[in-house]
């Protein structure tokens, strides 16, 4: 499996500087990642350093609360695109989601679906599994189906937990082959990003990149 074409290798920190972000690129050209995923700040200087390789540029909006209003949301996006961005990775509005607000989720989530597609580009949806039930899981997945987005993502990586193997079953379940299914959050080694792909995930997003292919060994220590 070649799992670096499978990966997002991602840096999201807040205080990540130019310094990092030039790691960053370094690292998705030597080991030819599918994509870096970073905050929308950076996308310009990316675009910059990747435009004619095959690397992609994704970065994220509505991050990583899910809180901002619609009119922002499409804002981000759309400034984002027109920066150089190949894809979208947007949280959607979690608060009204628990509510039971279904209808309102899904007007924001096909907003954002229509302006990224009608650039050309690629949307992935983040439910952020960590603060849903199973059933709210397999819920917000088919409503995110349901409006043609590309993926459905498991999390910000911000909050309670990340990607596990139960909760990507479970969103595979609810989308059977409609969209996509991207894991990201907590992936630090191999063996859990190959379970992953194997649970019906089919992209990866992970800031430990560099472990995952066995390079270097990021993981906590015992």
């Amino acid at each position: 499996m070649q799992l670096n074409h499978l990966l997002d290798h991602t840096l999201l920190k807040p205080d990540a500087t130019q310094t990092d972000i030039d790691q960053l690129i370094t690292e998705a050209l030597t080991y030819q990642f599918y994509a870096i995923v970073i905050n929308p700040y950076w996308v310009p200087y990316a675009y910059k350093h990747l435009k004619g390789s095959p690397v992609k540029i994704g970065t994220v909006v509505g991050f990583p609360l899910g809180a901002n209003t619609t009119t922002t949301k499409v804002a981000e996006a759309q400034d984002a695109i027109y920066n150089g961005a190949d894809e979208i990775d947007m949280v959607f509005n979690i608060g009204e989601f628990k509510a039971e607000h279904y209808n309102k989720v899904r007007q924001e989530v096909q907003a954002l679906v229509d302006i990224v597609h009608g650039a050309g580009k690629v949307i992935k949806v983040i439910i952020e599994i960590g603060l849903l039930t199973d059933n709210e899981i397999g819920v917000a997945s088919r409503l995110v189906a349901d409006t043609g987005a590309d993926y459905v993502k498991t999390s910000t990586g911000f909050t309670t937990s990340g990607a596990t193997l139960a909760d990507v079953k479970i969103m595979k379940n609810a989308v059977d082959n409609r969209i996509k299914i991207k894991a990201a959050g907590g992936i630090r080694n191999r063996e859990m990003a190959e379970a992953l792909i194997g649970a019906g995930a089919d992209r990866l997003g992970t800031s430990s990149s560099l472990s995952v292919l066995g390079i270097v060994n990021d993981e906590p220590s015992k």
